[in-house]
């Protein structure tokens, strides 16, 4: 199972998003693969086999190019997890910073030569220093690992891989839950709100809500519950046609989106149907 999805920034090539499996590495720069095998005599093994320049194989590194005279020909490397991802960074100089995009300012920062630092978010946007530019992309780590409850024993094998894997005090749930909102209230076949419609519900514990953030969410989710082809398909197909009502179904079919998930939601307007 891909655990780590990497969303390149404009200009940045390929432009279509990058799938890593746990042990898989994307180098980035100018000329990302430029690194040779010298590297690995001042790095440490990360477990999956140690850094080098090249090679083939299951865990040879992928490639994103960054077109900009400010950023290092070979700037950095993310390299995939279970669970969560790390950040090598490769510039002599530049001080790269991590943030949570979903949180109230909090960031990381990652020192130059600094090898293998563990990121803690399940939504990261990577930003580089390029001259008097800022460069970001997006890291996404939607795979949750939890405890078989059902085994009271020492765990001695693999993790049970939940189906659907949600964050309940994550903004995507919160999203989800109001697109759920008009069925979970006793209306099965009500139609679903818009995106407007939930931003404005999400306002009062959400005021940085707008279109484009509830939407991305929605697209999130999307790829989180798998609703998309899968990575190792070539053809990625059209566009998802009526994301919300997939979405929607999925969530109530398998109670992934409960009515007492509802307390979760701001209290609605004075004369707003509920």
């Amino acid at each position: 199972m891909n655990s780590i999805i990497v969303v390149p920034g404009p200009t940045m090539s390929p432009a279509a998003q990058i799938r890593l499996a746990p042990g898989q590495t994307l180098r980035f720069g100018r000329e990302p693969l430029r690194r040779t095998s010298t590297s690995t005599s001042t790095s440490t093994s990360t477990g999956t086999g140690s850094r080098s320049g090249g090679g083939s194989g299951p865990h040879a590194p992928h490639a994103l190019h960054v077109p900009h005279a400010g950023v290092s020909r070979s700037a950095g490397e993310i390299t995939a997890t279970a669970t969560y991802w790390s950040l090598s960074n490769f510039s002599r100089s530049a001080t790269y910073v991590v943030e949570n995009p979903e949180g109230a300012g909090e960031h990381i920062k990652i020192a130059p030569g600094r090898l293998d630092a563990p990121v803690p978010f399940e939504f990261a946007r990577l930003v580089l220093p390029a001259g008097s530019e800022l460069l970001t992309l997006d890291v996404w780590a939607p795979r949750h690992d939890y405890a078989d409850r059902d085994d009271p024993g020492e765990p001695d094998g693999e993790p049970t891989a939940l189906p659907f894997p949600l964050d309940r005090s994550s903004r995507y749930f919160l999203v989800l839950t109001a697109l759920c909102e008009p069925r979970l209230r006793g209306e099965p076949h009500a139609p679903l709100p818009t995106v407007e419609q939930v931003v404005e519900r999400l306002k009062p514990s959400w005021p940085a809500a707008n279109r484009a953030a509830v939407q991305w969410n929605i697209d999130y989710l999307a790829v989180k519950l798998r609703l998309k082809p899968g990575p190792d398909t070539v053809d990625q197909g059209p566009r998802l046609v009526g994301k919300k009502e997939t979405l929607v179904s999925l969530a109530l079919r398998f109670d992934l989106v409960r009515e007492t998930d509802l307390a979760a939601l701001p209290a609605a307007p004075t004369g707003t149907a509920r």
